[in-house]
């Protein structure tokens, strides 16, 4: 058995380590929240893009295929016919 004096040591010891890890926690969340900013930032860009890329991949679409294959009208109507159902898919996922 240890002596009651050592038995209160080890427990004020044990009191100020959880003291310590409750402190580094807080302070890892506080950090870890700081590195996510800019992730969340991203995040919510990357999602505003999906949403308009339907809408500007089609006349982004048009103008290259007009310009690409100015003479080619099958050709460019194709292009187009394809670019507005890539828009749909996406819109739909």
């Amino acid at each position: 058995m240890h002596p009651q004096r050592e038995l209160n040591r080890l427990a004020a010891r044990k009191a100020a380590l959880r003291c310590d890890i409750a402190t580094r926690r807080a302070q890892c969340a506080e950090a870890a929240a700081a590195l996510a900013r800019p992730f969340a930032w991203l995040d919510r860009a990357l999602v505003l893009v999906r949403r308009l890329a339907p809408f500007v991949a089609v006349p982004l679409g048009l103008l290259a295929a007009r310009a690409v294959l100015p003479r080619l009208k099958f050709f460019s109507s194709l292009a187009f016919g394809a670019l507005c159902r890539l828009g749909r898919r996406r819109e739909s996922s």
